[in-house]
């Protein structure tokens, strides 16, 4: 197979072939009643010129570690992308999936979904996310390519972000970062087409996109989004550039429609019927809806074969490659061999001393022992690294020109370290975990429910978790917190109780390759509760911790902080002759898959419940039942010791007994 530059592609070849992005986006979005047809018909020029003599990919091998990564910002353009898809010739990506979209059960959603079809390597739609993404991939490779040189690991980030993406407040957070840290395998191309969803972008925005692009140390670009030669030439340019690179695009929103081409009615909705075949005549193009004819499909098709060659010497490569399994067991997502075996010989350490300690500092312990073993993790704090206590001893820390290290200084940018993480993760090869406090999961929750529905393995430790952090008062204390984090599907929220319990937590959050998880971690310092760790007891979400000394009348519930002073209840009401039993409820999420027999075991069905829970009581009911009570918080908390702030919210033994005995 040739190479791209050896492709006999005219400007006529790329101007059809770009029409026939156009085609397939305005009849695609006509057909769905709905869709984004002007943001694939204004870039259809840019991408074609970057999949047909510039990116590094291989439909026949979709998922080739050292391709090219393509991430389309602007989701709501999909069609762009799988007009591309098809025309390259992945097997997915058939014309009827491009026929169904926008349906029930295509691979072609409304916006491009992580998993669905190969070639789409991450969700996007909600603006901006995509560029934060794009930069943790493109941190990866560099860290990757420092590990295992660039023999193996050697390709860039290209990012089609449009003004909606520039607008968002991540996008700020993006662009710093990877100026900061000289990505310069990163390239933005900017749709700069001046159009949004209420009108022209003057309504609201009237930015220097260059220099504020400069301002954080990036090479620009600006172009005609229309010209072949001007594209392909800043192309060129930016394979030798020393930072990150934007290239703004100058395009015309629905190019090749006659009437509605720079206007923001082809934004958000169809062309409308008659205004579809007028664009065909305009645009000269004689062929029924969805039909590409075989000699322009057979050019888009010669693009997509031409990685084939840089494919197989890469094989070759991997092939002699004296880290061959250690390579592809890091690609694949598989956890080295004992690794487990550390983890238990620290909390066999942990009873042993009766390690007391904040579930914080227990968490870096454990840390401590995982990363030598686990190569692949790869830590990072948002400007919090003490406090979040995220560095293990063997880490060293990631700057510009050298990726060596495997810990991140993020910054005091939250979201952007979400959703670097998430680039990192679908990159594959390493796995990241990031910190902050609890209440700053506000800043990062959308990156976060992209994990969750990507289904990927991020790991969020979010430490200060309570008002047990105390006299920061309640601007830093959390109280919705873990109830908006548990509403999210597929994310594990843990909030372990003491060191045993982090471990274990941990240990269950690295084995979920398909499930992001929280772990909420204390600042205040808390006993040990385990004298057992032959099992992973958190691995079934909740278990009894102390069962009653007779038949069981009593069930308290709690988690976290709160398990302790359950504990102490529980020693009172036994006293008293009340047979009660501690539950340890880790994570909620993990046991509610449980079956029935296990989950009224564990509760103690027809016993009265009380839940114990230093946080909104929203979600506890279910467990509770209508006889049972709560002790949670029901308003913002307050600056004070947190002794004082426990006593004064009614998280305390008395209080729980009271409210037992008043039962």
């Amino acid at each position: 197979m040739t190479d791209t530059s050896a492709l006999p592609l005219s400007e006529h070849h790329l101007q059809t072939m770009a029409n026939a992005i156009r085609v397939l986006s305005m009849d695609a979005v006509e057909r769905s009643h709905s869709g984004h047809p002007g943001m694939p018909m204004g870039m259809a020029d840019v991408a074609t010129v970057l999949f047909s003599k510039i990116l590094k990919f291989n439909p026949s091998s979709p998922y080739w570690p050292d391709r090219d990564r393509f991430v389309l910002s602007a989701g709501h353009g999909s069609m762009l992308l799988y007009s591309l898809l098809y025309l390259t010739g992945y097997d997915d990506m058939t014309l009827d999936e491009i026929k169904n979209f926008r349906q029930w059960g295509s691979r072609t959603a409304g916006h491009p979904e992580y998993g669905d079809a190969a070639g789409i390597e991450t969700t996007t739609g909600p603006l901006g996310q995509g560029l934060g993404n794009a930069v943790g991939m493109a941190l990866a490779e560099k860290i990757l390519k420092a590990q295992f040189g660039d023999e193996l690991v050697n390709h860039k980030t290209y990012v089609i972000a449009g003004d909606g993406c520039l607008m968002e407040g991540i996008s700020h957070e993006a662009i710093s970062l990877a100026g900061h840290l000289c990505l310069d395998n990163l390239v933005v191309l900017f749709d700069d087409n001046h159009i949004s969803i209420d009108g022209p972008t003057d309504l609201a925005v009237s930015d220097n996109q260059l220099a504020r692009f400069q301002a954080s140390h990036w090479e620009v670009m600006a172009i005609d989004g229309h010209s072949y030669m001007e594209i392909e030439a800043a192309f060129q340019k930016a394979q030798k550039a020393t930072k990150p690179v934007l290239i703004a695009c100058k395009t015309q929103i629905a190019k090749g429609s006659p009437h509605k081409a720079g206007t923001a009615a082809a934004h958000g909705s169809p062309l409308g019927e008659e205004e579809v075949k007028e664009t065909r005549k305009n645009i000269h193009w004689p062929y029924e809806p969805f039909v590409i004819p075989d000699e322009i499909l057979s050019l888009w098709h010669k693009v997509g074969a031409r990685g084939q060659d840089k494919y197989n010497a890469w094989i070759e490569r991997l092939a002699k490659s004296p880290r061959k399994a250690e390579f592809e067991r890091r690609i694949q997502g598989e956890l080295p061999a004992n690794w487990q075996v550390p983890v238990q010989d620290l909390l066999k350490k942990f009873v042993a001393e009766k390690t007391s300690v904040a579930t914080r500092q227990s968490s870096q312990m454990v840390l401590d022992v995982l990363s030598p073993v686990i190569p692949e993790l790869l830590g990072g704090s948002a400007d919090l690294t003490a406090s979040n206590n995220t560095k293990a001893k063997d880490m060293t820390s990631i700057r510009a020109g050298d990726f060596k290290g495997r810990y991140i200084h993020y910054g005091v940018r939250e979201h952007e370290m979400a959703a670097a993480m998430n680039g990192i993760a679908v990159h594959k090869g390493l796995i990241p975990y990031g910190g902050t406090f609890l209440t700053f999961t506000d800043y990062c929750r959308p990156a976060i429910r992209l994990s969750a529905l990507m289904g990927i393995r991020a790991i969020y430790v979010m430490t200060h978790d309570s008002i047990g952090l105390g006299e920061d008062g309640p601007t830093h204390q959390p109280i919705e917190h873990l109830a908006s984090l548990r509403a999210i599907p597929n994310l594990q929220v843990f909030r372990p109780a003491d060191a045993v319990e982090v471990g274990e937590c941990w240990a269950l959050a690295l084995s979920s390759k398909k499930t992001p998880s929280i772990l909420a971690l204390t600042r205040q310092k808390l006993s040990l509760l385990r004298e057992d760790v032959s099992e992973n007891l958190s691995a079934k979400g909740a278990y009894v911790l102390k069962e009653s000394t007779g038949p069981r009348e009593v069930t308290l519930l709690a988690t976290g902080s709160e398990v302790e002073i359950a504990l102490k209840a529980q020693e009172i009401l036994t006293v008293k002759g009340v047979p009660t039993a501690v539950v340890s409820m880790p994570c909620w999420e993990i046991f509610d898959e449980q079956d029935l027999s296990y989950k009224e075991a564990v509760l103690g069905k027809g016993t009265f419940r009380v839940a114990i829970e230093a946080a909104s009581p929203l979600g506890w009911d279910k467990y509770v039942g209508e006889k049972g009570a709560i002790v949670a918080m029901h308003r913002f908390g307050a600056s004070a010791p947190y002794e004082i702030l426990y006593r004064e919210f009614g998280f305390t033994a008395d209080h729980i007994v009271n409210i037992v005995e008043g039962r």
